[in-house]
C-alpha cells in the first residue's frame, strides 16, 4: 500500500485545484473522503477508478457518515496552490491538516484518505473526480482524528 495519484487525475491535479482557487467554475471544491479498512480493494484496482461513485462501487466503501465522520469540503482559501518552483522543477499543492471530532469506534477502521475534485456545489458522486489517495490506517476510539498533511503538501507535480 502506498500513496498514489488516480489515473484519471494524472497531469490534471494542479490545474483542477488551481481552478478551485480562482473560482472557475464557481462552486467547485476539493473534498476529502475516508475509505473504510474492511473490504478495501488493492491500490492497483483503486487507481483505475474515475469517479467517487466508481471508487465505492466494488468492495471498497467510504467510512459510514455519522459517529463523528463526514466528508470534508474545503474552500478556495484552504488551498495553497504554490507557484511553480522553477529551481526544483516542480509544483506543490497543500491543504491544512484535517480534524474529525470525537470519532466513535462504531465508525470502523479507516484505511485511506482520498482528495477529490467536485466541479460544482450540486455534483453527485458520479461527477466527483478522485485525485490522490493517501494511506491513513487508524482505528477510531472516540477521540479526535487528525490527518497531518506533510510540510511539502499532499501532492507534488514533477516532470517525468
Amino acid at each position: 500500500m502506498a500513496d498514489f495519484t488516480f489515473n484519471i487525475a494524472l497531469g490534471r491535479s494542479v490545474e483542477l485545484l488551481h481552478r478551485v482557487k480562482t473560482g472557475d467554475p464557481a462552486g467547485s471544491t476539493p473534498v476529502i473522503a475516508a475509505l473504510a479498512a474492511a473490504g478495501l480493494e488493492s491500490d492497483a484496482v483503486l487507481r483505475d477508478k474515475d469517479t467517487l461513485a466508481d471508487l465505492v462501487s466494488g468492495s471498497t466503501n467510504e467510512v459510514p457518515v455519522g459517529n463523528g465522520y463526514a466528508r470534508k469540503t474545503l474552500v478556495a482559501a484552504d488551498l495553497n496552490v504554490v507557484a511553480p518552483d522553477d529551481a526544483n522543477d516542480r509544483t506543490d499543492l497543500d491543504i491544512p491538516d484535517q480534524t474529525w471530532t470525537s470519532v466513535l469506534a462504531a465508525s470502523g477502521g479507516w484505511s485511506k484518505l482520498v482528495v477529490c475534485y467536485k466541479p460544482a456545489a450540486g455534483s453527485t458522486d458520479a461527477q466527483i473526480m478522485p485525485l490522490t489517495c493517501h494511506d491513513f490506517a487508524i482505528t477510531p476510539d472516540g477521540t479526535d482524528i487528525v490527518a497531518q498533511i506533510a510540510v511539502a503538501g499532499f501532492f507534488r507535480a514533477t516532470p517525468v
